[in-house]
């Protein structure tokens, strides 16, 4: 499995909470890894860790070698301390419970693009490590879509209005044109989703904008139909200023991509696979068979 380090989430990354057992093997304690997945409550984690120990035997590997039940002592505020399950897992197992949880979790989105993008580069040539990254990408920004849809419903705008709800977002990142006008501009077919021919700089600024617009609508508790309205062209304003200060490239001179279908097919010409080598099948057990 990958070494490379996941994303830095609150003071501690994935790599900070690495230990080492008496095997010499890797672990992470499923308890302390349960806020870095955005989970608040154990028993919503526990079930996602269910459903990876299913997915691990069901992938051909020992669920034994890399999900071990474990308890540790939590002391309690009147200074007793009681014991509390918890669970060893490997880094197979904290990639499987990434890819078994909430991807409406940021933390999750996160973990999976992460080791969606990694493993990966284990079973295909580093030329499709891109596509695989743009293809995570386009299915979170189509995840997120969906989710501002839904806080544009809450905040008072009508079905009729998603148009331009969603348009407004656009024009203030795209220098006033709105999707149709984007895609007359970059010569992009009308029956063509737009996001389907964005790369993955553009999809990521389009996520960050439609992610904080959502935020700021449930934040300001937005209940009406033009101020949510302009709440999202206002954001998307502030997104196309934060591209111009750091010297990035505007939106709308960012060249149209190949369309995502026919990343999708490439990629899938070649088949995933969740086969490990002798040590990472090994997983908690380490070496400790041969000794």
């Amino acid at each position: 499995m990958p070494k490379k380090e996941l994303a830095t989430i609150g003071s501690k990354s994935f790599e900070d909470l690495k230990r080492t057992n008496e095997h010499g093997a890797e672990y992470w304690s499923a308890r302390e890894l349960q806020p870095h997945l955005g989970y608040t409550q154990w028993r919503r984690f526990e079930d996602a860790i269910k459903r990876a120990i299913t997915s691990c035997e069901q992938s051909g590997n020992e669920p034994e070698n890399h999900f071990a039940g474990a308890g540790k002592m939590v002391e309690l505020g009147s200074g007793s301390s009681r014991d509390v399950s918890d669970y060893n897992l490997s880094r197979f197992a904290c990639y499987l419970i990434a890819q078994n949880g909430d991807p409406r979790k940021p933390e999750i989105a996160n973990s999976q693009k992460y080791f969606a993008v990694q493993t990966r580069r284990q079973e295909v040539s580093d030329a499709l490590t891109a596509d695989v990254e743009r293809l995570e990408l386009r299915k979170q920004a189509a995840e997120e879509f969906k989710a501002l849809s839904g806080a544009a419903r809450d905040a008072g705008v009508h079905d009729k209005m998603f148009g331009v709800f969603h348009d407004a977002g656009y024009k203030g990142m795209y220098a006033g044109m709105g999707r149709d006008s984007i895609k007359k501009h970059k010569n992009i077919p009308e029956k063509e989703n737009l996001m389907d021919r964005m790369g993955t700089t553009e999809l990521a600024a389009n996520q960050f904008r439609m992610t904080q617009t959502r935020d700021k609508l449930a934040r300001e508790r937005v209940k009406d139909q033009q101020i949510a309205i302009r709440t999202h062209e206002n954001v998307g304003k502030e997104v196309r200023d934060a591209i111009k200060r750091i010297g990035g490239t505007l939106p709308e001179h960012i060249p149209p991509a190949e369309h995502i279908k026919q990343v999708e097919k490439r990629v899938k010409t070649t088949s995933p696979k969740l086969e490990l080598d002798d040590k990472d099948a090994k997983g908690l057990i380490g070496d400790s068979e041969s000794e």
